[in-house]
């Protein structure tokens, strides 16, 4: 039996988010929420954003992602990495919760 664990945030993740503070010279944390909605009923939200005060956080490399206790359960054992690749750089999301997505990667079923 696998444990509901909170989701992983990878190095490269937080080495991104500190990039962007920089580019920025603000610094926000990331907010990765599951929304209903999308093509196959549900999607990420992903944005930057500030802290409530029911948010999970995951600290690393000075930076911070937050996840909300209504997010919490779809993404348990998830790993929140960042991406960069021919078509594009992005944050990604790796659920093992996830049994369908769609082409855009944005959107699941579970």
């Amino acid at each position: 039996m696998e444990l509901n664990l909170p989701p992983r945030v990878t190095a490269r993740a937080f080495a991104r988010l500190a990039e962007i503070a920089e580019m920025t010279g603000e610094k926000k944390a990331l907010r990765v929420a599951v929304e209903g909605g999308g093509c196959s009923g549900f999607q990420y939200d992903i944005k930057l954003d500030e802290a409530a005060a029911d948010d999970l956080v995951i600290e690393g490399g000075g930076q911070s992602v937050l996840v909300d206790q209504v997010s919490l359960p779809f993404l348990a054992n998830a790993v929140i990495d960042f991406s960069e690749e021919l078509i594009g750089a992005r944050f990604v999301i790796e659920n093992p919760n996830v049994a369908s997505a769609c082409g855009c990667g944005t959107s699941f079923s579970i």
